[in-house]
């Protein structure tokens, strides 16, 4: 199945959000994520999701979080 580039940019946005909402339910907020702006622009694939950059707080949530998740 190839998509269009709306369906492309639609699915990545909508895997944002999703991903933005789940985080956020955890405590865990990543200020810069987003859409990688150069894979959003090609037509090869899926664009890529950019989680940016966080603070060493948001780092540590993000590592308790998947941590508890492994050993609950």
């Amino acid at each position: 199945m190839v998509l269009t580039p709306r369906e492309r940019m639609l699915a990545v946005e909508e895997a944002v959000g999703q991903l933005k909402a789940a985080l956020t339910d955890v405590g865990v907020v990543f200020p810069s994520l987003g859409v990688d702006g150069v894979s959003a622009a090609g037509s090869y694939g899926l664009p890529l999701v950019d989680l940016g950059r966080c603070n060493l707080d948001t780092a540590l949530r993000l590592a308790a979080v998947l941590h508890e998740r492994a050993h609950p």
